[in-house]
């Protein structure tokens, strides 16, 4: 790399030689990073409150996955320090002294049977989402109320509804066999459709089993999946608005049908949106209260030393959601279409 030079020489009319200093260059921000300066400083109050509020919270927390806690009358918390034995502990992995495995049996085992159900709730979100959004962007009369009648699951998902909607979540964990008897002889609970209907359904079109039990689960679903998509479909709507519409009559002066603008402009247009809807969807439902791992964390923290347990059990968790989410940016960001307005 070339040396940039901080001082030249001149010589005068008497020969002597003359060295002067090069003026230093001012360094100057550009737009971008303007902006992303900007988005900083409006944000520091927040991480630093966050911080304040939530950072001794935090490290108690993170003290306790490696220590052991008893209370007595003269010292009051004790934590002795055991290493990693009580996350060894939450993935059944502690032995006794005979050397046989022991610990928690159901833990690892709830975070795979939730990740399998989040990895059908997720697309599926971001899809139906992004659908109704074109389709509520478009010019019609109504169109008002429809974007109200589909964001009013947000609005009563923070309510007594959600309340409800998590009760229901802990009776079917805890076995419950109750149900609201409507005259047909299954609980109001039951599943929309079965496999082996859409196996009737799609017999003749060679279709694989896995395609139809994917299928099926997002029927079965439908109603999370609508109840959760609000935000997303506002997210959308908000990228979609942003498209210039000289660049719809460009592509149909150009002859483009409305399917291959949508591949050639809508879609690369809305993917930041896509990338902050995934991620933003991945969170909330690791993090929600239906989520079988939250609430099998919460019932550990009710038996005896579940405070040790459940705090290692958290932290594990925050770690596996952490790797998750970076994974899927980083996928994610190298098809990401970024409109330069420099």
């Amino acid at each position: 790399m070339a040396k940039i030079k901080t001082e030249y020489t001149t010589t005068a009319a008497d020969g002597t030689v003359l060295v002067h200093m090069a003026p230093k260059k001012k360094m100057r921000l550009t737009l971008t990073k303007k902006k992303a300066l900007s988005g900083w400083l409006l944000v520091l109050p927040f991480v630093i409150g966050l911080l304040i509020t939530y950072g001794p919270i935090l490290l108690n927390s993170l003290r306790m996955v490696f220590s052991s806690v008893t209370i007595s009358k003269d010292d009051g918390v004790v934590y002795k320090f055991i290493g990693i034995e009580n996350i060894k502990w939450a993935f059944g992995l502690s032995k006794d002294a005979n050397g046989e495995a022991i610990g928690d049996p159901y833990f690892v085992e709830n975070i795979i049977s939730g990740m399998k159900d989040l990895i059908i709730q997720i697309p599926s979100i971001v899809i139906f989402s992004l659908f109704m959004a074109i389709i509520l962007n478009q010019k019609m009369r109504g169109r008002t109320v429809f974007r109200a009648i589909f964001f009013l699951p947000v609005v009563l998902a923070t309510g007594i509804m959600e309340s409800i909607a998590a009760m229901d979540i802990m009776d079917d964990y805890m076995g419950s066999e109750e149900g609201i008897d409507d005259g047909s002889g299954q609980s109001t609970a039951a599943e929309l459709v079965s496999t082996m209907d859409m196996e009737r359904l799609f017999a003749n079109m060679k279709v694989g089993t896995e395609l139809v039990t994917y299928v099926v689960s997002m029927i079965n679903g439908i109603y999370d999946i609508v109840n959760r998509s609000g935000v997303q479909m506002l997210i959308f709507l908000s990228g979609l608005q942003s498209i210039s519409p000289a660049i719809y009559e460009s592509c149909s002066i150009d002859g483009a049908s409305g399917w291959e603008s949508f591949w050639k402009v809508t879609l690369p247009m809305v993917s930041p949106m896509i990338l902050v809807n995934t991620i933003y969807t991945i969170i909330d439902a690791f993090t929600s209260q239906d989520n079988r791992v939250m609430t099998y964390i919460a019932s550990v923290y009710e038996q005896a030393d579940g405070n040790v347990l459940s705090s290692a059990m958290s932290w594990m968790y925050f770690l596996i959601v952490i790797a998750i989410v970076s994974l899927v940016a980083l996928i994610f960001s190298s098809y990401v279409f970024y409109q330069r307005r420099d």
